[in-house]
């Protein structure tokens, strides 16, 4: 029992320090860890898991779109950088560079991707020439470099997971329509799939990407009231083919320019799963993203029949496509069950002496603790039930979590006031002014505009919360990762 309790006590309560419970069940659950290189991950097989499963989902998602997966190089000349100005503006602090080859100087220095658009672009000017060419509709999964100097699992870190999604278009129309397309996508992954919620709108002009002409973003809310940008979606409208001279000949012969998007989600998407579903626990995963939907656990495992039912039961339950493990290990079931409960594990299914004399067993939610008494003959179909259930339920209460801490705000010093007392997102009126942005920055001390809300219409009169001038827009206002 003394070890049992002390794997719990591994982690810090979520209320006590957030910052180190995170850091704790990251650490306790094996997601990864630091690795040799400042700044940089070992992604260990339980985290790595869990981005396989959501590559598996969001690649399908894909697909379904018309959107076809290429590989590009990681190195990019920095001649091709220094075409886009805005872009190159924009990644210059984070980007590393390579200068030599071997022993040799490069003649040319090459920098570590931090983005690919420059590589795409630079591809489809020696490719693309005429509308039988058109659209581009390509994504390649793969890391990025940006050299951040402060660092933190998931969250930030200098090398990371992504995807990134470069498409080429005709006509303004389709490429816009691409844009929301690929945001439409990413919000019902992160509702559907991570029963996560979130608001979601076009970024401000100071916010957007660098080099952008639209940036559209999906900000979920963490347990401990910071937003975390989760995807993003891009149009660039024609900078960058422009700067690439990216042309087309229409049917009639006619030169054309071509309509660019990006759009990308990456690792730091794990952080958000933790950080809106953890408990003091440990993680909590849903069941549609889990690894493993549940773990099979014989109790008094050394008495006759039990290990064999338990391993016929797991055996049934593979065939039945659910994903799921059997612990069969020498540890204490106390110790099992909190193991389980530590990786986040959806459910566990007890069997033991009395619960096969009883034809039964005990499916325990990770969510809530619930035990629930399952007839052998039904456990095909009531796992799924159950696990559908959780689903549900996990997404549901972080919906009533986010909704109970969005606020809105008429004057700064209500503003200041909800956000000392209270975690989340502000909703405010705007003039749409760069200088009122930073200086509600300031003035909140790190509060930045997350998105522009669309359900809520600035009217004739609306005032902007810090300058008074007439309201351009309704902006979300958080403090963020």
């Amino acid at each position: 029992m003394a070890k049992e309790k002390k794997f719990v006590q591994a982690i810090t309560s979520r209320d006590e320090d957030f910052a180190q419970w995170y850091t704790d069940v990251v650490r306790e659950a094996k997601l990864c860890d630091y690795s040799s290189v400042k700044g940089c991950l070992n992604y260990l097989p339980n985290g790595y898991a869990i981005w396989e499963k959501i590559q598996a989902d969001l690649d399908k998602r894909f697909k379904e779109t018309g959107v076809e997966n290429v590989y590009l190089p990681m190195l990019i000349p920095e001649n091709l950088l220094q075409k886009e100005s805005d872009h190159i503006e924009g990644f210059a602090p984070e980007v590393a560079w390579v200068t030599k080859g071997g022993l040799e100087t490069l003649q040319e220095p090459m920098c570590i991707r931090p983005t690919s658009e420059t590589l795409f672009c630079d591809l489809w000017a020696r490719t693309v020439q005429s509308y039988r060419d058109l659209p581009k509709v390509w994504n390649q999964w793969c890391s990025v470099l940006r050299w951040e100097k402060t660092t933190r699992p998931f969250l930030r870190s200098r090398e990371f997971l992504w995807q990134e999604g470069h498409t080429i278009h005709a006509t303004y129309e389709e490429a816009e329509q691409r844009t929301l397309t690929m945001l439409r996508v990413y919000q019902e992954l992160i509702r559907d799939s991570l029963a996560i919620p979130f608001v979601s709108g076009p970024k401000t002009e100071s916010e957007k990407f660098a080099g952008a002409q639209d940036t559209y973003t999906v900000e979920a809310l963490m347990h401990d009231g910071k937003a975390l940008q989760s995807a993003t979606s891009h149009f660039f409208g024609n900078a960058f083919p422009d700067a690439f001279d990216i042309k087309y000949l229409d049917k009639n012969n006619e030169l054309h320019s071509v309509y660019e998007t990006s759009w990308g989600l990456s690792t730091r998407i794990i952080g958000a799963l933790i950080m809106v579903h953890g408990d003091d626990t440990g993680l909590v995963l849903p069941p549609r993203i889990a690894p493993v939907q549940t773990r099979v656990i014989p109790i008094a495992q050394h008495k006759e029949g039990v290990l064999e039912k338990a391993n016929e039961l797991t055996e049934r339950l593979k065939k039945a496509s659910y994903s799921v493990k059997i612990d069969d290990s020498e540890k204490s079931p106390g110790w099992k069950f909190s193991e389980q409960e530590m990786l986040g594990i959806p459910t566990r299914i007890e069997i033991g002496p009395k619960d096969i004399e009883q034809n039964q067993v005990v499916v325990v939610r990770r969510d809530t603790r619930e035990k629930i008494v399952v007839s052998l003959d039904e456990i095909e179909t009531k796992l799924g039930e159950i696990l559908e259930t959780i689903q549900k339920d996990m997404y549901d209460r972080a919906k009533a979590f986010l909704d109970s801490h969005i606020d809105f705000a008429e004057t700064m010093d209500e503003m200041n006031e909800k956000f000392n007392t209270k975690r989340g997102f502000i909703k405010a009126k705007w003039c749409g002014s760069a200088e009122c942005e930073d200086e509600i920055k300031a003035a909140t001390g790190g509060a930045t505009t997350r998105c522009i809300c669309k359900e809520d219409q600035v009217k004739d009169g609306d005032t902007c919360i810090f300058c008074g001038k007439q309201a351009k827009h309704v902006v979300y206002f958080g403090k963020a990762y």
